[in-house]
């Protein structure tokens, strides 16, 4: 298993996380400590880089909808950005990729400014 890294950058359209390394039970805690400490705006977009997650798991995913619920409580939107296939199968399985904004890469995510408050 690897350690996991967040990296937290700004973009035009608000706050990136780059993940790196294994997002499971015993590393889910960080993303969800990261994610809860940011300051959103409303009309911000929180994106989630997942193209060097390696491994994740039920406590990965229940990160992921933390950081969900935090963005729509913020009233911001919540994008995930290159998604591994391992991790959208499983989000395809729960009904979760019809929850999630998912985009093929950061660029994308961060390229045009959300158009409001609520996601």
């Amino acid at each position: 298993m690897s350690a996991l890294t967040i990296t937290t950058r700004d973009a035009t359209t608000g706050p990136v996380l780059e993940i790196a390394g294994d997002l499971d039970f015993d590393h889910a805690p960080r993303l969800r400590q990261a994610v809860t400490a940011l300051s959103l705006e409303p009309g911000q977009r929180l994106v989630l880089d997942l193209s060097q997650v390696q491994f994740c798991d039920s406590s990965g995913i229940t990160a992921l909808i933390v950081a969900r619920n935090h963005a729509v409580a913020a009233r911001a939107e919540m994008a995930l950005a290159a998604v591994p296939d391992n991790t959208i199968r499983i989000l395809r399985i729960v009904g979760l990729d019809r929850v999630f904004t998912v985009h093929a890469d950061v660029d994308t995510a961060t390229t045009h400014r959300p158009t409001n408050g609520c996601p």
